[in-house]
């Protein structure tokens, strides 16, 4: 079938002699429907220009899409090779990797170097190389001296991080940092008197208000699309510390870390996350409220790393049946299903079976809400719980203990005080000295514990878990040893690290 090719004009013309038969032709009585033109629309205040159901965003984009940002994260990744097409040491290259699945440094040297190792197919039988590649986000400027914030997931583990300006302006950014439990990361860009956006409140945000977002979206900059608040406070699986702003916005990849307005032109949200099937837009997309990520902004700039309060206690979520049996007219509150042996709620009294309904005086909604409450609370302070226990209200007082380490991101700068805990910036690693049971254990007389790797660390392969044990040969003591060998040395440094049972020398480039 022939397709039929119609005009823009053609159409528009089209479109107004059928309004006009559609009037004069109907009840006369009934007003000629109002026309508004973008630029009427941009000038009007965001409430009224709701109420006739046509939105205009144009004057929101023009005043603060100049401080929406193009991020280019590029990783660079050592990968072995084979020489001399033999199972074996080969003189100037990368470990081998053992034919042998069995061999206990498989699977070691498989976590290191992937695909591209012997016998894994990938760059067998070529010369070592550096494997780059290359992840695209987007980020909004909040200061105008340079300080920007995107997701964590945009820039985690990579070597160089460029930030490209709606004007064409390039800038190399210095990653301040970045805290993976919230999924917030904040840059800092060498410029003065630059465009900033408007920081909004999220909770003053309506389920069903109309929200837009600007990003990149498979790196076309400064994309803006537009839909509405789906629900709030959304807890995800594996996300318990975000109560995230649902919408239905079409986000792709690429969007993530850009700003999601309000009508008002103030920023409510991060664009972190969609769900899915197919790697494509669905209608499900998820932000990070603003005001938590300004929080973690604050004290990563302050301190470097975000302290997190905890209870140590392991809830559930309640139903009417639950409810009922405990004595409750609804199911309100989370259920201690366990407590954590000498945590805090431990000390305070808590006992598994016990529904906590308030933390600090705020309600606690369900299990969902309770880690997003408590991991706001500073550690060290006391706060009142409130349980319903032997079907009464219960107030006991707590002292907020400190989320682990293990659990929560830092920048990879500053770092615990004292030798037994610290962290290196150039490294990326937070690092203790091992105990006397852990040396006797895994039969070791020295070695740092690696509690947290990021950064240069990261994409070499070092993992939490791992003991590091010589920089460059040279036995590792002590945290300050390490600090002061990682301060000295040049681009690149071998660590022999030792994971379970296996010791190996891992290159690191710390360029």
């Amino acid at each position: 079938m022939k397709a039929k090719i119609i005009s823009r004009s053609a159409i528009a013309v089209a479109v107004a002699v059928a309004l006009s038969a559609g009037y004069v032709a109907g009840n006369r009585n009934v007003p000629a429907p109002q026309v508004i033109t973008p630029a009427q629309a941009a000038m009007m205040p965001a409430e009224a220009a709701a109420k006739t159901g046509i939105p205009d965003f144009s004057g929101l984009v023009e005043t603060y899409g100049p401080a929406v940002v193009n991020i280019s994260a590029k990783h660079v990744v050592k990968t072995a090779s084979r020489r001399n097409g033999m199972n074996g040491g080969a003189s100037g290259g990368n470990p081998q990797l053992p034919i042998d699945p069995s061999d206990p440094f498989y699977q070691f040297f498989k976590h290191f170097y992937g695909n591209g190792v012997p016998g894994m197919g990938g760059n067998d039988g070529q010369n070592a190389s550096d494997t780059p590649s290359e992840s695209l986000g987007s980020g909004f400027i909040v200061s105008s001296d340079g300080y920007i914030l995107t997701n964590a997931h945009v820039v985690d583990g990579a070597n160089v991080v460029t930030v490209k300006t709606t004007d064409k302006r390039e800038y190399r950014a210095k990653v301040i940092g970045s805290d993976k439990q919230s999924d917030v990361a904040v840059l800092k860009i060498d410029a003065k008197n630059l465009p900033v956006v408007k920081i909004g409140d999220p909770n003053g945000s309506k389920v069903g208000q109309w929200v837009v977002a600007i990003g990149s979206p498979y790196g076309f900059d400064n994309t803006v699309t537009s839909g509405i608040i789906s629900a709030k406070s959304r807890s995800l699986p594996n996300e318990n510390y975000t109560p995230f702003i649902q919408t239905d916005v079409p986000v792709n990849p690429g969007n993530s870390g850009g700003p999601l307005f309000n009508l008002q032109g103030e920023v409510i949200g991060i664009n972190s996350m969609i769900y899915s099937q197919t790697g494509g837009f669905q209608g499900l997309s998820f932000a990070i409220p603003i005001n938590e990520a300004m929080k973690v902004k604050d004290a990563l700039v302050k301190t470097g790393h975000v302290d997190r309060g905890r209870l140590g206690v392991t809830v559930q979520g309640m139903d009417q049946t639950l409810a009922k049996s405990f004595g409750l007219q609804s199911p309100n509150g989370a259920l201690v299903s366990s407590v954590e042996a000498g945590g805090p709620a431990a000390k305070a009294g808590l006992q598994p079976g016990d529904v906590i309904l308030s933390v600090n005086g705020q309600p606690v909604a369900d299990s969902n809400a309770l880690p997003s409450q408590v991991a706001a609370l500073a550690p060290g302070t006391t706060t009142k719980v409130q349980v319903w226990r032997d079907k009464a209200t219960k107030d006991l007082s707590v002292t907020v203990g400190t989320l682990s380490d293990a659990k929560t991101a830092s920048a990879g700068q500053g770092g615990d005080k004292a030798d037994s805990a610290s962290q290196d910036a150039r490294l990326g690693v937070a690092v203790r000295p091992l105990t006397p049971e852990e040396k006797q254990s895994a039969s070791l007389s020295r070695g740092l514990l690696v509690q947290q790797s990021g950064g240069a660390a990261e994409s070499a392969g070092i993992q939490a878990g791992d003991v590091i044990l010589a920089v460059n040969g040279q036995p590792v003591t002590s945290v300050e040893q390490l600090k002061t060998m990682v301060a000295h040395a040049g681009d690149s440094i071998a660590l022999l690290i030792q994971r379970d049972d296996a010791q190996i020398f891992v290159p690191v480039d710390l360029g």
